[in-house]
C-alpha cells in the first residue's frame, strides 16, 4: 500500500488535511478471521492528520460504532470496535469532515463468518507463517498498535510487572488473539528486559500480521572499539542451538552500566513440538532474550549490517516503535508524542524494560535519556529498526542504508545525530518536542515534574529491597568494580547505582535549568520587560519553592511512613552517591542522617568491607560518569 512521502518540516504542526486517500490509509482489521464469537477491531492509519469520522456499518445498515477521536501525530489514527458483531458484511468507513462527491468516504469491506475459522497453523521452515511485508503501512499500524498499548493520561506514571501484563489485555492490545488461536489467553510469559524490549514488541507485532523477522548476534565492544555485529539470524534460518550445558547470555555487560538485564531461559537444543502460538514463546524467550543485548542498540551509526539505523531529529521520523539506545546500554521505545500546546510543552512518551520485568512508561528528558558521543561506546541516539524483505531466492534479508534511504516507504536513514554534541543533541530535541519558544517558567516546571517522576519511581524500587528483607532475604553480596551496574541476581533487582546514577544527572538537569535558560533566552518565550539575567533569578525562586512543596512518602524499616520533600533529595545529593547498597536500611538509602529521628528505625547496615567497595567507587556517582570497562 502506497503512501505520502515523508518531507515535511519537522519545526512545524502539519495542518489537517481534507480528503483522504485510500492509497495514503493503512487498515487493520482484527481478528485476521472475523467471526461473531470475537470482537471485532478496525484501525486505520495515516501520514496526514486527516479530520473525520470512523464509523463500523453493521451488515443491516445500522451503525453500531462511531468515532471522530484522531489520535496519534504522526501516524495519525481512528480506532472503532464492536464486542459482537453480526453475521455478514460489515463496512468500516473512514468519512471526512466534509464529504462531496469529489471527496468520499474510504471504505473497507469485511466479513464476519458465523464459525471460527481456527487460524493458522505451523509451515515449514518458518517460525511463522509470513503473509506480508514491511512498508509504510505497517510500520504505521505498528506505531499505532505500540501508542494503544501504553497510552495513559500525561500526568500519569503507568507501569506493569511484566509485558504480558499489557499484552493479555484487550482493551489495551489492539492484536490480543487476533490470529483466532486464543494464543493470549494461554498464560504465555513474556517479561523482557530493557534491551529486549524493543525486539519482543517488533516480534510479537509480526508474528500476529505474519511479517519477516530477524536479530543480530553482536558483541558489546570493548578495547576502545564500539559494537559489531558478526551474524544475522531470522525466523526462516534459525541460530543453531546451543548444547544443553550452555549457560545462557544475560543482556549485562560491563559497558551496560545502566542496562536492565535479566535471567534467560536455556534455548533448547532440540524443542519438543509445539504449536504455533507455543513455538512464538519458546523462540522469544530462549531464541531472542539469549542472543540480543544491550550491544545490539549502540552499532555504529554508519554500520549497515545491524538491527538498528539511526534516523533523523523531527516529528516525522520519531514515532512510537522509534528505539532510544543510550550509549551505557539503556533502551527504551518512544511510545506516544504530545504535541505543543498553548498550555505545555511537547513531550515524548517511552517505555522501558527493568531487570525485574517491569515495563514504564517516562517523559523524555535529560535525566531519562543520556547522550554522549564516544566511537568507543559506539553511537547512542534514536533508531528504527532496518526493514526485513525478502530477496533474490525468496530468502529474508535486511535493507542496507542506501536502500532505505532511497525507499518510498522509508527514506528516513540519517547521520544527523552522529555530528551533534551533547548540548547540540538536547538543543534540538528542545526544537522537536516544542518548536514554538516556551515559557520559562512552565518549562522548568515541567522539568521538576520529570524529576518528581524518577523520584517516586525510585520509592518503589528502593520499597522492592526492603520487602525482600522482610520476607527473609539474606545480605546480597556486592559485585566488584563496574560490575555493580551490570550484575544478575538479588543486587541487579535491589541495588539501584544505575538508577541512582540517573537521578543525580536527574538533580544536575533541575538545579542548572535557570542557567541554561539564561544561556539559550531565544528558545523560551522571555517577557519583554525583563532580562536573560532577571529571569535567571526568577526561575531560582520557583525552583526553590517547587523543590520544598512537592512531597513524597516512603516506608521505614518499622513499615511507618517518612515524607520528604523533592527539596530534600537534592540537598541529600552528597548522601545519594553511597545509598544504592540493598544491604543498608531504606533510611540510609534515602540519604538519613544517622542521627535523626528518620533514621531511628534503621536496622540494617551495609559490611564494612562492603562500605569501603562504595567509598572507592564513589567518584563515579560524584563526578557522573561511567567506570571505565574491563
Amino acid at each position: 500500500m502506497a503512501v505520502m512521502a515523508l518531507a515535511r518540516d519537522a519545526r512545524a504542526e502539519p495542518s489537517a488535511a481534507s480528503c483522504p486517500q485510500a492509497s495514503d490509509i493503512a487498515v487493520l482489521t482484527s481478528p485476521l478471521a472475523p467471526w461473531k464469537g470475537a470482537p471485532l477491531r478496525v484501525v486505520f492509519a495515516a501520514d496526514q492528520p486527516l479530520e473525520g469520522e470512523l464509523s463500523l456499518v453493521a451488515p443491516d445498515g445500522s451503525v453500531v460504532s462511531a468515532s471522530r477521536e484522531r489520535r496519534g501525530g504522526p501516524p495519525y489514527f481512528w480506532l472503532a470496535e464492536t464486542p459482537s458483531p453480526a453475521v455478514g458484511t460489515w463496512h468500516a468507513k473512514l468519512a471526512p469532515k466534509s464529504a462531496t462527491a469529489d471527496c468520499a468516504p474510504v471504505t473497507r469491506e469485511i466479513k464476519v463468518r458465523g464459525a471460527s475459522a481456527g487460524g493458522p497453523g505451523n509451515v515449514a521452515g518458518s517460525i511463522w507463517p509470513v503473509r506480508d511485508s514491511w512498508n509504510r503501512a505497517n510500520e504505521n499500524l505498528y506505531s499505532a498498535w505500540i501508542e494503544k498499548l501504553f497510552d495513559a493520561p500525561l500526568d500519569a506514571a503507568p507501569s506493569w510487572p511484566a509485558l504480558h501484563e499489557v499484552l493479555r489485555d484487550p482493551a489495551r492490545n489492539v492484536l490480543f488473539n487476533h490470529l483466532g488461536l486464543r494464543e493470549d489467553e494461554k498464560g504465555m510469559v513474556i517479561r523482557p528486559d530493557c534491551a529486549d524490549l524493543p525486539y519482543f514488541l517488533r516480534a510479537y507485532f509480526a508474528f500476529k500480521m505474519g511479517l519477516p523477522y530477524g536479530y543480530s548476534k553482536c558483541s558489546r565492544g570493548g578495547g576502545g572499539k564500539p559494537p559489531r555485529c558478526s551474524s544475522w539470524w531470522n525466523i526462516q534460518k534459525e541460530e543453531p542451538s546451543a548444547s544443553p550445558d550452555d549457560e545462557p547470555e544475560t543482556s549485562g555487560g560491563l559497558m551496560a552500566i545502566f542496562d536492565g538485564g535479566s535471567s534467560k531461559s536455556k534455548r533448547q537444543s532440540k524443542p519438543p513440538a509445539q504449536g504455533l502460538a507455543a513455538g512464538f514463546g519458546t523462540y522469544l524467550r530462549s531464541t531472542v532474550a539469549n542472543s540480543v543485548h544491550s550491544g545490539s542498540g549502540r552499532t555504529r551509526a554508519e554500520d549497515e549490517n545491524t538491527d538498528y539505523y539511526p534516523v533523523p531529529l523531527n516529528q516525522d521520523t520519531l514515532r512510537p516503535g522509534t528505539v532510544y539506545a543510550d550509549p551505557y546500554g539503556h533502551v527504551l521505545v518512544i511510545a506516544k508524542r504530545v504535541p505543543q500546546t498553548s498550555d505545555g510543552a511537547g513531550v515524548f512518551l517511552a517505555v522501558d524494560g527493568q531487570p525485574d520485568g517491569t515495563v514504564a512508561r517516562k517523559r523524555f528528558w535529560r535525566g531519562n535519556f543520556l547522550f554522549a558521543q564516544d566511537p568507543a561506546m559506539g553511537s547512542a541516539g534514536f533508531k528504527n529498526f532496518r526493514p526485513v524483505v525478502r530477496g533474490k531466492g525468496g530468502a529474508l534479508r535486511r535493507l542496507s542504508n542506501a536502500e532505505i534511504t532511497k525507499s518510498t516507504d522509508y527514506g528516513n536513514f540519517s547521520l544527523d545525530q552522529a555530528k551533534l554534541d551533547v548540548e547540540g543533541f538536547y538543543d534540538r530535541m528542545d526544537d522537536v518536542m516544542s518548536p514554538e519558544p516556551l515559557d520559562p517558567v512552565r518549562a522548568l516546571n515541567e522539568a521538576i515534574a520529570s524529576l518528581e517522576e524518577q523520584v517516586k519511581a525510585r520509592v518503589t524500587s528502593v520499597e522492592n529491597g526492603r520487602k525482600y528483607h522482610v520476607g527473609g532475604g539474606k545480605d546480597v553480596g556486592m559485585p566488584d568494580g563496574a560490575s555493580i551496574f551490570e550484575t544478575t541476581g538479588a543486587w541487579e533487582d535491589f541495588a539501584t547505582p544505575s538508577r541512582d546514577l540517573r537521578l543525580l544527572i536527574a538533580i544536575d538537569v533541575v538545579r542548572g535549568f535557570p542557567e541554561r535558560v539564561a544561556r539559550r533566552p531565544e528558545r523560551y518565550a522571555m517577557p519583554k520587560d525583563k532580562s536573560p539575567a532577571d529571569v535567571k533569578a526568577q526561575l531560582e525562586g520557583v525552583l526553590a519553592s517547587e523543590l520544598a512543596a512537592r512531597k513524597f512518602t516512603y516506608t521505614r524499616t518499622d513499615g511507618s511512613e517518612w515524607t520528604l520533600a523533592l527539596k530534600d533529595v537534592v540537598d541529600r545529593m552528597g548522601d545519594l552517591e553511597m545509598a544504592y547498597n540493598i544491604n543498608d536500611c531504606v533510611e540510609r538509602r534515602w540519604g538519613a542522617d544517622e542521627k535523626s529521628d528518620e533514621a531511628s528505625t534503621c536496622k540494617r547496615r551495609a559490611s564494612d568491607g562492603q562500605r569501603k567497595k562504595m567509598a572507592e567507587y564513589r567518584a563515579w556517582f560524584h563526578e557522573r560518569r561511567r567506570p571505565p570497562r574491563g
